[in-house]
């Protein structure tokens, strides 16, 4: 993808997003920490959309271009229709990467309460993944993943999420040694 492309790949979804943004001057917004927020991402509302997932595949399979991936997913709920969509963007492209999924819970069926009771999908052994997700607010999801994932024998390259809600997940996960991207940050919301 050239400059020129990404760039109005950014500005469409960054439209996209901002459209799902709501914000009120009082925190009644409740987040899966179960802190209160001024501000809600409706991120699903844009990668469930035919358009948003294009432009967030293509996005993100440009950001992890040169880095021999194996596999791409993340945490239910948020990260599965972002690595369904760079999953089958990759197809097209002729240069496949499979996508998986972690449960929040582990598969009932499954008699071990090892990692592999919460991945779904064809996870290569010794995988070298990308972590996906829709809005990086604490990290604390992010790092369950990563957790489960090198139990399971993975090496985790990357953390990308679509917005990052500038409240600390980066530098969390930062400081555990990985590399985190994220397509906008909130501050990008609030200017468009």
């Amino acid at each position: 993808m050239d400059k020129h492309e990404r760039a109005n790949f950014r500005q469409r979804l960054l439209k996209k997003l901002r459209d799902s943004f709501v914000y009120n001057t009082e925190p009644i917004f409740t987040l899966s920490s179960g802190r209160k927020s001024h501000f809600y991402i409706d991120c699903k509302k844009v990668t469930l959309d035919y358009e948003g997932a294009f432009l967030v595949g293509q996005l993100i399979l440009d950001a992890m271009s040169n880095l021999g991936v194996d596999a791409i997913g993340g945490m239910t709920l948020g990260a599965d229709p972002i690595a369904t969509a760079v999953s089958v963007l990759s197809y097209g492209e002729e240069r496949p990467i499979p996508a998986f999924i972690i449960r929040k819970e582990p598969k009932p069926f499954v008699r071990s309460d090892g990692p592999l009771a919460y991945i779904e999908g064809n996870l290569p052994k010794r995988a070298r993944v990308v972590v996906v997700d829709d809005v990086l607010t604490g990290g604390r999801a992010t790092e369950r993943t990563i957790n489960l994932l090198k139990e399971a024998g993975c090496n985790v390259l990357k953390v990308i999420a679509l917005v990052d809600r500038k409240e600390g997940g980066r530098q969390h996960l930062e400081g555990l040694g990985y590399t985190v991207e994220s397509l906008f940050t909130v501050e990008d919301l609030l200017k468009a």
